[in-house]
């Protein structure tokens, strides 16, 4: 282990006392040592960061997106900062003519595109709460959101108006304006104006501020810039407000963490937006390219289509959720088997070699230049050719496939961690340190970070060589509370201290490991505690499988799983021991679960589990674990109570096998 600290303590520990837990000691950034990167001049919201960039890079291209061309989609066309920034004014007056003051509530409701950025700079400009509204919530997300933040006007991609249209009538008691990206129909406006709603096309709605020509409100650090909606694995969603302040002190936290690790944005940067702008993540990256004069380019909408959009835009900065990046491991690995002998040979060996290096401490780009000449830069320009970065967030990555992409993408890797609550940007993993592989690094240099013990579930914050506890976050970046629910703030906030409900554990090096999650915790029949995350995290190293999902309860003395297995890994398995039939079938039978079951034993024994953490059946789910069936978050994350629903018959039968024996 490299002696390298990446962290220094600013605050003592605190220990226990009467029914409080202890605290460990409070750290942060090695990059803010001397204190946190001091506000921007001049950039106190987010309009700021958008208006500075305008005068300053007038020309730039801003916003890309494919047009259609005889049915087919041609390449990027581009709208230059300047040409996106007179749009945006006529949009604003647009929505101030319909009625709409600063403090208004207005939705946007589709995928990333040119007009969500308009509409989203409109809210900036004037004042207003921006509420992204998804549907990846369930349908009466949409409806509860419009509900609950009372929005008043709301854009809206094209193909999702029918979408928005199933909230009426509940939803017209506050929304009295909508407006398309694109077109609409005649049957739609009559549709709404049954509701006393206007339903406008994006030109039709352009006019309306035509002769207006409304003041910009002042606009204050503190005031709510936008209100997003967090899915939640219970419960209805929440509204996290988040200030101007939170998102200007994200920047100049990124930006100081960019610039001390030598890898700042810069005008030329290109980023390619598809994960939601919906969501935090996106939502604050874009908002670093904006404040850089970089270009934002816009996918499709389809993920078969991903891998050809990167390949035109030739993205800079690719950030993915893993899911997406287990897809372009899998691709690699396909096309690497398929090679042939030597071409496979040959591409192991400089793998090896090059991880080899790596490890020891070289630069991905100093570790092994001939094999990036020879093997990797196909790989490098199967994303373009020019991405420096891939950052991962939203959900953790599997070890193996980030080890794998920092050594074959010929950029970094690096892995975050964040909630809306914190702005995104919390924790992130630094270029070049092979040592943090599998955790998520650092603080960011904008905030600061402890863990509190969790007595119940045997985390001590305060032991001096595995110090695990809860992870809490102070600093400007976090919300500014749950819109009207003051009660579920309190819970979560406590004297300054943001509770993230995630249980990490400090590495030597200062680097945070994500390792369980509080409220995932049940006890077996025998009263053992079991933390289900952590067991996920571990059976999920077997790399023939692709995802897995545990349970117990406490009427029962084991744990069972269903996992979705790699479809590769067991047909291989299947043609050498001659068992056949396709993959569905394949799934049902008791040699292929036999198997699958031996390598979480495996796993298991290896990382020491106790007795009653080994799993004693699993169920093969051909049908990796989706939103369509609600089994999963908007973000990737498990529900726990839907996945039991799903799966109960599944789970009583191997409950009902297991008994008998």
């Amino acid at each position: 282990m490299s002696s390298k600290k990446f962290i220094v303590e600013v605050e003592p520990a605190i220990e226990a006392t009467d029914g409080k837990p202890s605290m460990g000691p409070v750290y942060r950034s090695v990059f803010a040592k001397d204190g946190f990167p001091p506000p921007i001049d001049g950039l106190d919201s987010c309009w700021d960061v958008f208006r500075l960039s305008v005068e300053k890079y007038p020309d730039n291209r801003m916003l890309g997106t494919r047009e259609l061309v005889n049915g087919k989609h041609g390449p990027y066309v581009w709208l230059t900062y300047k040409q996106v920034y007179d749009k945006v004014i006529q949009v604003g007056n647009a929505i101030r003519a319909c009625g709409v003051e600063p403090g208004g509530r207005c939705g946007i409701y589709g995928a990333n595109c040119a007009e969500w950025v308009m509409s989203m700079e409109a809210c900036n400009a004037h004042g207003l709460y921006c509420v992204p509204l998804y549907d990846t919530l369930g349908a009466g997300a949409v409806e509860f959101i419009i509900c609950h933040a009372e929005v008043t006007i709301a854009f809206v991609e094209e193909k999702k108006i029918p979408e928005l249209l199933k909230t009426f009538p509940a939803a017209g008691e506050h929304l009295k304006t909508i407006v398309s990206f694109g077109k609409v129909t005649p049957e739609q406006k009559e549709q709404v104006e049954n509701f006393g709603v206007v339903l406008h096309s994006w030109d039709e709605f352009l006019s309306l501020g035509d002769d207006k020509n409304f003041d910009l409100p002042l606009k204050k650090k503190s005031d709510i810039c936008t209100i997003m909606y967090t899915s939640g694995t219970t419960g209805d969603p929440k509204g996290v407000l988040i200030s101007n302040n939170s998102i200007v002190t994200l920047i100049a936290g990124v930006r100081r963490l960019l610039g001390s690790a030598n890898e700042s944005l810069d005008a030329n940067d290109v980023y390619l937006s598809f994960l939601p702008l919906a969501h935090i993540f996106d939502r604050v990256i874009e908002e670093c390219f904006i404040n850089h004069g970089a270009s934002i380019g816009f996918w499709r909408g389809d993920v078969k289509l991903l891998i050809e959009d990167i390949g035109e835009l030739k993205p800079t900065i690719f950030c993915a959720v893993p899911r997406v990046l287990d897809r372009i491991y899998s691709g690699l690995q396909q096309k690497i088997a398929a090679g042939g002998f030597l071409k496979r040979n040959l591409f192991n060996l400089a793998y090896n070699y090059k991880l080899h290096n790596m490890k020891s401490g070289h630069k991905h780009s100093e570790a092994s230049p001939l094999s990036d000449k020879i093997v990797f830069s196909k790989v490098k320009q199967g994303l373009g050719g020019n991405v420096r970065i891939i950052l991962s967030g939203a959900a953790p990555l599997a070890p193996h496939v980030e080890a794998y992409l920092k050594v074959v993408a010929c950029s970094h890797v690096l892995q975050g961690y964040g909630l809306t609550e914190t702005c995104a940007g919390t924790f992130v993993s630094l270029p070049n340190e092979m040592d943090m592989l599998g955790t998520v690094g650092p603080p960011v240099p904008n905030l600061d970070a402890r863990l509190e013990s969790v007595p119940e579930m045997n985390y001590d914050a305060l032991n001096p060589n595995k110090p695990q506890g809860e992870i809490c976050i102070r600093g400007d970046v976090l919300f500014s509370g749950y819109y009207k629910r003051e009660d579920l703030t309190k819970e979560v906030l406590v004297d300054g201290w943001f509770h993230t409900g995630d249980i990490g554990e400090w590495q030597p090096d200062g680097s945070m490991k994500i390792i369980d999650r509080k409220k995932n915790i049940f006890k077996l029949s025998q009263g053992e505690y079991v933390a289900v995350e952590n067991l996920e995290n571990v059976y999920g190293l077997v790399s023939d499988i692709d995802a897995v999902w545990i349970y117990g309860n406490s009427f029962e003395s084991c744990l069972v799983a269903v996992a979705n297995p790699n479809k590769q890994a067991v047909e291989r398995y299947a043609e050498t021991h001659n068992i056949s039939g396709d993959f569905e079938s394949l799934c049902e039978n008791p040699k292929i679960k036999e198997y699958i079951l031996g390598e979480l034993t495996r796993i298991g024994k290896e990382k020491k589990l106790k007795g009653f953490e080994f799993v004693k059946a699993v169920h093969l789910d051909p049908v990796p674990f989706d939103m369509e069936r609600d089994l999963l978050t908007p973000t990737f994350k498990k529900k726990r109570p839907q996945m039991l629903k799903y799966y109960k018959d599944v789970i009583d039968n191997m409950y009902k096998t297991i008994n008998k024996k």
